[in-house]
């Protein structure tokens, strides 16, 4: 079977469980028969684009949704990686500017105190 085939099965079969509704109920929402939706989510039957449109238009979605992948973990963990390194990078940057202006005003204040004291 091909990907796309099973992209749509698993689409359909996600959104219609999301609804709470049946293939008989889909399939009467959408005009056509029990067994066709059984034959689309088995992945034996592929959709003309106008029962696409029937069922995305059933299920409450656009056609296109019922073609999304959802996002890999893979890409999700490397989206959050990304997110905490750039935070901590962020917050490292305001924690050295902080620990180096208090540190040049000790210096400074130390200096000032060492000429005051050549006086």
């Amino acid at each position: 079977m091909t990907r796309l085939r099973a992209i749509l099965a698993l689409n359909l079969k996600k959104k219609r469980r999301i609804l709470g509704i049946s293939q008989a109920k889909l399939a009467e929402k959408a005009n056509t028969s029990t067994q066709y939706v059984a034959m689309i989510e088995l992945e034996k039957k592929f959709p003309s684009p106008e029962m696409l449109e029937r069922l995305a238009a059933a299920l409450e979605i656009d056609p296109p949704e019922l073609f999304s992948m959802p996002p890999s973990p893979a890409g999700t963990l490397r989206k959050l990686h990304e997110a905490v390194l750039a935070d901590i990078e962020q917050q490292t940057s305001v924690a050295v500017e902080r620990t180096v202006k208090e540190t040049l005003r000790k210096v400074i204040a130390e200096y000032v105190r060492g000429l005051e004291g050549e006086d």
